[in-house]
């Protein structure tokens, strides 16, 4: 197996094996979807969802999927290229779903002792130690840019639906990983939560549970 292991790591682009990795992920997040369970999320827990955004646009993007797979069907004329392209686009479809299940079925997720996962889909997933939290609070942007995104100045955004709704600041340096590999060190952590008043309090309570919970600095 570790032979079979390193021959694949040695052949397959690293870039490409978590391409595969991150397509294998949504397709079992899919199977969590339609039994309506959450990956990740424990009895104590709070799960903060994040789809709100990005949920019309996805089924809209389905919906012009579908509509495409059914017209190409009809338009081609060759039956090699129409299976080829008919499987192509099912698989597409497919893949859309999966990717928004994936979002669906791995919320946030704040543990009882204060540690934040901070995800998207299958995409990225960050550990946030309760003692690497300055401060926490609400605060809406909208970055340009890609869906995860870092600055110089060590600013880690992670978009969905164009915008960002909680701001943490980092009491030291905390080591992320991109979906595709690369690296870095965030000191300001920017990510949307479709409730974020709640996700803020809680978060506070759970670092200083004998404090009062407060309200988040800026409003939404």
């Amino acid at each position: 197996m570790s032979t079979r292991r390193a021959a694949v790591q040695r052949l397959v682009p690293a870039v490409v094996r978590r391409l595969v990795v991150h397509e294998l992920r949504a397709l079992v997040s899919l199977g969590l979807w339609v039994v309506r369970r959450r990956h990740g999320v424990r009895e104590g827990d709070l799960a903060a969802a994040y789809t709100g955004p990005q949920t019309a646009m996805m089924y809209g993007m389905l919906f012009v999927s579908v509509v495409e797979t059914v017209a190409l069907s009809v338009l081609i004329p060759w039956p090699a290229v129409h299976r080829v392209v008919l499987v192509l686009d099912v698989y597409g479809v497919l893949l859309l779903l999966a990717l928004h299940a994936a979002c669906v079925t791995r919320p946030h997720v704040l543990a009882p002792d204060g540690t934040l996962r901070i995800r998207y889909g299958a995409l990225f997933d960050l550990r946030v130690p309760p003692d690497a939290v300055a401060t926490a609070r609400v605060d809406r942007r909208y970055p340009e840019g890609r869906l995860v995104a870092f600055d110089a100045d060590g600013t880690l955004d992670v978009v969905v639906g164009g915008q960002t709704t909680v701001t943490l600041v980092l009491a030291r340096p905390l080591g992320f990983a991109r979906p595709l590999g690369a690296t870095g060190e965030a000191r300001v952590i920017r990510f949307h939560a479709d409730d974020p008043r709640t996700l803020v309090r809680a978060l506070r309570a759970a670092q200083d549970p004998a404090g009062p919970p407060g309200e988040p600095a800026t409003p939404p």
